[in-house]
C-alpha cells in the first residue's frame, strides 16, 4: 500500500506546482493516514461501535463511502446525534433509509427500534452485500429488509403508518424527494443528506418543497471528540483529527424535516 501510494503522490505533484495539486496531495497522503490509523483503531479497539447513539453494533465491514474510523468511534456525523435519539423515541412503525450503503443507519436504528419494520434500500449490490453481513453480525437479518432502487411509487408504503425516511443519495434528493410526485412523503419525517456542493440550490429546493408541510430544521457538520478511546491521547494532534475525519469535500448539511400536525 505505501509503495501505491507513493506512486500516486508523484503523479499527483508532476508538473507545475498549483494550489489544486498540492490540495489532491494533501487529501491522497490523508486518507493513506486514515487507513493506517484505521487498522490500529481495530486492533486496539475492535470492530465494535465505541460511543454514540449506535453504541455497541458489531461493524466488521468496510465502509462503501468514507473513513471507517469515525464511525467505529462513534462521532460520525455528530450532528444528528440527538435527531437519531429523537427518531428512537418516536415511536416510527416504519423506517425507510434509501442509500443505506452499508447498513450504519439501518442497522444501528434496527438495533435501537426492535419494534420497528426497516427497509434498507441501495442501488449498488456492493453495498447491500456489506449491509446484509452488518445485519447478520448483530443478529438483525430478519429485521433488515435490504433491496435496491427505491421510486416516487413506493412511497405509498408510508401512508397509514408513522415513518421515518433517512435519505443520502448523493444528490439525486433533488429528484426522489419530490412531493408532488410521491405525495405520500407528506405522512412521513425526512432525514436528508442535501448535497449543496454538488448541486448548489438544493437546499433552498428542499426547503421550499416540503415548508407548507413540515418543520425543517437545518443541521450542519460538527466534531466530538468525547467518544475517542484512551489511547488516542497517545497520538499527535493531526493523528487524531484523521480518526474523526470523514472525507468530506464540500458540505453536505443535513435537512430534518418533520411533519406538522394536522397537515
Amino acid at each position: 500500500m505505501t509503495q501505491a501510494v507513493a506512486r500516486r503522490l508523484g503523479e499527483l505533484l508532476k508538473g507545475e506546482p498549483s494550489m489544486g495539486a498540492l490540495n489532491a496531495a494533501l487529501r491522497h497522503l490523508a486518507k493513506w493516514r486514515a487507513q493506517v490509523l484505521e487498522n490500529t483503531l481495530v486492533k486496539r479497539s475492535g470492530e465494535v461501535v465505541l460511543s454514540g447513539p449506535f453504541k455497541g453494533l458489531r461493524y466488521a465491514v468496510r465502509a462503501s463511502e468514507g473513513s471507517r474510523n469515525a464511525r467505529l468511534i462513534g462521532c460520525y456525523e455528530a450532528g444528528l446525534h440527538k435527531v437519531v435519539e429523537e427518531i428512537v423515541a418516536g415511536g416510527y412503525g416504519l423506517v425507510v433509509d434509501v442509500g443505506s450503503a452499508e447498513g450504519y443507519y439501518a442497522t444501528g436504528l434496527a438495533m435501537r427500534m426492535p419494534a420497528a419494520r426497516v427497509l434498507a434500500r441501495d442501488v449498488d449490490p456492493k453495498a447491500r452485500e456489506a449491509c446484509a453481513a452488518m445485519a447478520a453480525a448483530n443478529g438483525l437479518s430478519e429485521r433488515v429488509e435490504i433491496g435496491g432502487a427505491f421510486n416516487h411509487a413506493d412511497f405509498a408504503i408510508c401512508a397509514g403508518q408513522r415513518t421515518v425516511v433517512v435519505c443520502d443519495i448523493e444528490g439525486a434528493e433533488g429528484e426522489l424527494l419530490d412531493p408532488v410526485a410521491a405525495p405520500d412523503l407528506r405522512h412521513a419525517d425526512i432525514l436528508v443528506e442535501v448535497h449543496e456542493g454538488m448541486r448548489p440550490g438544493l437546499l433552498a429546493q428542499l426547503t421550499g418543497r416540503f415548508s407548507p408541510t413540515h418543520e425543517v430544521l437545518r443541521i450542519d457538520r460538527r466534531l466530538d471528540d468525547s467518544g475517542m478511546p484512551d489511547w488516542t491521547q497517545e497520538l499527535g494532534d493531526l493523528d487524531r483529527l484523521l480518526l474523526m475525519w470523514e472525507w468530506r469535500s464540500t458540505p453536505t448539511p443535513w435537512l430534518w424535516m418533520r411533519r406538522r400536525a394536522g397537515a
